[in-house]
């Protein structure tokens, strides 16, 4: 049975909250939810649904990169949008985030993320070699 790794970027935030940016066993990632912060926690691209969408892909492929997976790696993404009548802007970012193998995908209206001015949260699975 291969072992649980804990996979941790090292962003400033990232040490306030009790969690893993992602968990990875044997060749499989489990990516959190990921938002649109800079490293010190900053949103980035406030009220603009495709730079936040942009930078949340950017920070799950460093999540990613970090456990040894690339974005085509992925396999399936879920998306939580506070705005679902912007999904179009979060389908752009997404379609230029995944260029080579698109993931199975899902986006869910939310009413409210983690912090007010969040507009998009997206977590994701990944096998590693798969893309």
């Amino acid at each position: 049975m291969p072992k649980r790794e804990e996979i941790n970027v090292d962003w400033p935030w990232a040490q306030k909250f009790p969690f893993h940016s992602a968990i990875k066993v044997g060749d499989t990632v489990w990516v959190s939810g990921i938002v649109a912060w800079d490293p010190d926690g900053n949103i980035v691209g406030e009220d603009d649904m495709l730079v936040q969408t942009r930078q949340t892909f950017a920070n799950m492929k460093q999540v990613l990169e970090e456990a040894g997976a690339t974005m085509d790696d992925v396999v399936k993404i879920q998306a939580f949008l506070t705005d679902i009548d912007r999904y179009a802007e979060y389908s752009r970012g997404r379609s230029e985030a995944f260029t080579g193998n698109m993931p199975a995908s899902t986006a869910v209206a939310s009413p409210k993320l983690i912090q007010d001015g969040l507009l998009v949260e997206i977590e994701c699975v990944a096998v590693i070699g798969s893309g």
